[in-house]
């Protein structure tokens, strides 16, 4: 069997239901972790677990809306007093919220956006620390390359916002928890193929903004498709292993280049 990267580690996964989460989760327990799935559709988190289970890892299940930070502080909570520690944190869940001009778009439906993105994460992080700070550990935070390289996604003022808080939250994070060994980087993944577009609510108001933008016929160089969640998954197991140790206060494309052409 292949070396495995976070045997005997803890790890929590926020939106291990599906997608990049599901990837992750499922490659972190492949690299001998125990895989915490804190998610708020546990149904769905369970059919993750048992995917795990069926390779011969270990996972738990957690229901929390990360958009409640009540929730996110006893779902980290029970599992630091559970496992005693946390290894890996992948700070993960998030939706794309409403699509709208900023003179339409709700206050609510802003908060909606930022609290379940930006909020969450400041909110795992915050969380975390108490049960990392004695052994470190690594801190995984999924942004976008929207808000970071890429601000042609017409409506999108809200999403965009809350990643680039997310890449500038992770920096200053990163300088903080440097003294306790504990590593924090981001992901910005591009197109993916996953659900989030469940979570996305374009508002007609959006066409009478959008700007005609000629985009090549290629819009992604390097496959010339949009990324598998795996792909994404293997870069956030670097990330969590010690192979990366010296890595930290980073954001890391992983886009095909799409947003090179799009920047």
């Amino acid at each position: 069997m292949a070396e495995q990267r976070l045997k005997d580690k803890i790890a929590v996964v926020t939106g291990g239901a599906s997608g990049i989460g599901k990837a992750t989760a499922i490659r972190f327990a492949q690299h001998g972790a125990k895989v915490y799935l804190i998610d708020r559709t546990p149904e769905e988190a369970a059919q993750t677990k048992q995917e795990i289970e069926s390779i011969g890892g270990a996972a738990a299940v957690i229901e929390c809306d990360v958009s409640r930070a009540e929730q996110v502080e006893q779902a980290i909570a029970q599992v630091g007093n559970e496992a005693g520690r946390i290894d890996v944190i992948f700070a993960n869940a998030g939706i794309n919220g409403a699509i709208a001009p900023i003179e339409t778009l709700e206050i609510e439906d802003w908060d909606q956006t930022l609290d379940t993105n930006l909020r969450s994460t400041f909110a795992t992080v915050k969380y975390s620390i108490p049960f990392m700070k004695e052994q470190g550990g690594s801190i995984i935070i999924t942004s976008s390359i929207n808000g970071n390289r890429t601000f042609a996604n017409f409506g999108a003022a809200a999403y965009s916002s809350s990643k680039a808080g997310q890449v500038a939250f992770m920096k200053m994070a990163a300088l903080e928890l440097a003294r306790y060994a504990i590593r924090v980087n981001a992901v910005c993944p591009g197109a993916i193929d996953t659900n989030i577009g469940n979570n996305t609510f374009e508002s007609e108001e959006v066409e009478e903004i959008r700007i005609p933008v000629e985009l090549p016929e290629v819009s992604h160089p390097l496959e010339r498709a949009p990324g598998k969640p795996e792909q994404v998954a293997n870069l956030v197991l670097f990330l969590a292993s010690d192979e990366s140790f010296h890595v930290t206060g980073t954001e890391i494309f992983v886009d095909g280049a799409e947003s090179l052409l799009r920047g």
